[in-house]
């Protein structure tokens, strides 16, 4: 059952959508933070506090493609640092605390990637942060369990399958760089 949060969410992200800009990004941030208000009597949010599903589709636009999911997970649940190929990526944090680091990516003459930090901060309950096509981030789970949306403008697994693929990054003597 959609909650009217939840459909109000679905209409006000249809009737904005668009190419992406910063007024796009910014008009979905705001849409997000109000997802986040939503009172946790309403049945799909219930489920999902109740639940901790660790992925769980909440909508998929049949004509514009962008995703609404919801994850959780535990404390300590890291994920390494990775991009978001072509697409752009907005989370928003119901519940719980995630640790995120951003990171540039560079390449020596010889060739070899490796990354730089550049950011660490925590994003809390009603908070959000978007990450554009190219940028590199990894999260990790300090209060939790945590429980965020995360919206996408496009299905990143069908964008991999269709040769697009997302970079995630590995660990190497302590230096994150591609896989071989």
């Amino acid at each position: 059952m959609t909650g009217q949060s939840l459909r109000a969410f679905i209409e006000d992200i249809n009737a904005g959508w668009g190419p992406l800009t910063s007024e796009l990004i910014t008009y979905c941030r705001g849409r997000i933070e109000q997802l986040l208000l939503a009172p946790a009597t309403e049945p799909w949010l219930a489920d999902l506090q109740r639940d901790l599903p660790e992925t769980a589709e909440l909508y998929r636009d049949p004509s514009h493609d962008f995703l609404l999911l919801a994850h959780a997970e535990p404390m300590g649940h890291f994920r390494a640092p990775h991009d978001h190929g072509r697409g752009w990526v907005i989370y928003g944090v119901q519940q719980g605390e995630i640790e995120v680091r951003t990171y540039m990516r560079l390449q020596d003459p010889a060739g070899r990637v490796r990354l730089v930090q550049r950011e660490n901060y925590r994003v809390r309950p009603g908070e959000t942060k978007a990450y554009l096509p190219g940028d590199i981030h990894d999260t990790r789970c300090t209060a939790g369990p945590v429980l965020y949306y995360r919206f996408t403008d496009r299905d990143l697994r069908k964008e991999e399958s269709e040769g697009y693929p997302v970079t995630r990054y590995v660990d190497r003597g302590g230096v994150w760089t591609v896989p071989s």
